[in-house]
């Protein structure tokens, strides 16, 4: 198996790219979903409520909530990753062995770097736009203001230090038939490399 990481920071692309991979009839996990999942189990938010339990209206968890709280704490940020991310390596390593023999495999994943997950990676893809158009792109699609992008955006690693430590740089800000055609580029040039 080739595992490849598809990152990048909020509103550049990642899942532009991943249904594009998709498409192409690849395999990709999104780690995101694996976060979503874990706010609908019954034994997990019973965790949250025991660290955060001002998150919650009696037995009603609200996530919004949740949000503002991490992003405007990092202790209290760090201390909802560390209950997140060890569920989420356990599945990634199980990932890993299930799918030993299945040729390229892709996993979307924003937070690679910060989690150091990219030594489990033969390869990284980073999505990439300007400032602006990701600014733009996140306002609109999670319908929040400049102040809302700025504090999620100012969690994660830089741009800049992404750009150093990846194989690829997939520009998302160009028409859709080019980021295909640059996609299967991208996949081709890697299984030439590995054959």
């Amino acid at each position: 198996m080739i595992f490849v990481a598809v990152t990048g920071s909020i509103g550049c692309g990642k899942t532009t790219i991943s249904d594009l991979l998709r498409e192409q009839g690849f395999l990709v996990y999104d780690i995101d979903k694996w976060v979503k999942y874990l706010y609908y189990k019954r034994n997990f938010l019973s965790v949250i409520k025991t660290h955060f339990s001002q998150v919650f209206d009696g037995d009603i968890f609200n996530k919004r909530k949740l949000r503002e709280l991490v992003f405007d704490n990092s202790k209290k940020l760090k201390e909802l990753e560390s209950l997140i991310h060890p569920y989420l390596e356990k599945r990634l390593r199980k990932i890993i062995r299930t799918n030993k023999n299945k040729g390229i495999v892709f996993c979307d994943i924003a937070l690679l770097f910060e989690m150091g997950w990219n030594k489990y990676f033969d390869y990284v893809i980073l999505a990439d736009v300007d400032k602006e158009q990701q600014k733009k792109r996140v306002m609109i699609r999670d319908n929040i203001s400049e102040e809302d992008f700025y504090k999620i955006d100012n969690i994660q690693l830089s741009m800049n230090m992404k750009r150093e430590k990846v194989d690829f740089i997939v520009n998302t800000g160009i028409s859709l038939k080019k980021l295909r055609k640059n996609i299967i580029d991208v996949v081709r040039y890697i299984d030439d490399t590995e054959c």
